[in-house]
């Protein structure tokens, strides 16, 4: 019985003990998502609710700026092997494709 309950909180993880069923499901697809940008889209409009229903509160306001701020930095940032990888692979496409056909084709 024990090594069964284990199984179970490491397939469904700490925090799902206090989720209901429909929040479990919730926390699967959620666990599905790569990346930040449903993140950031859901704190920019959070915001803009906030701005509306609480206009007093900068506090809160200048807290999810920071946090939305921190996100796309994160979410832009790459490292120098990465942006050295990017800036070959955009030079290919020019070399390749886009000077022998003209780049005008992709300007369009």
């Amino acid at each position: 019985m024990a090594k069964n309950g284990a199984a179970n909180r490491k397939r469904h993880g700490f925090y799902s003990q206090g989720l209901d069923e429909a929040e479990r499901l919730e926390l699967e697809e959620a666990r599905g998502i790569e990346g930040l940008d449903e993140e950031i889209a859901i704190l920019r409009l959070k915001l803009k609710e906030l701005i509306t229903a609480e206009p007093e509160r900068f506090d809160l306001h200048l807290k999810t700026v920071d946090t939305i701020a921190k996100l796309v930095k994160t979410r832009y940032s790459i490292t120098k092997e990465q942006k050295k990888s990017l800036k070959e692979a955009i030079a290919k496409v020019l070399t390749e494709i886009a000077l022998p056909l003209g780049i005008e084709a992709f300007v369009r």
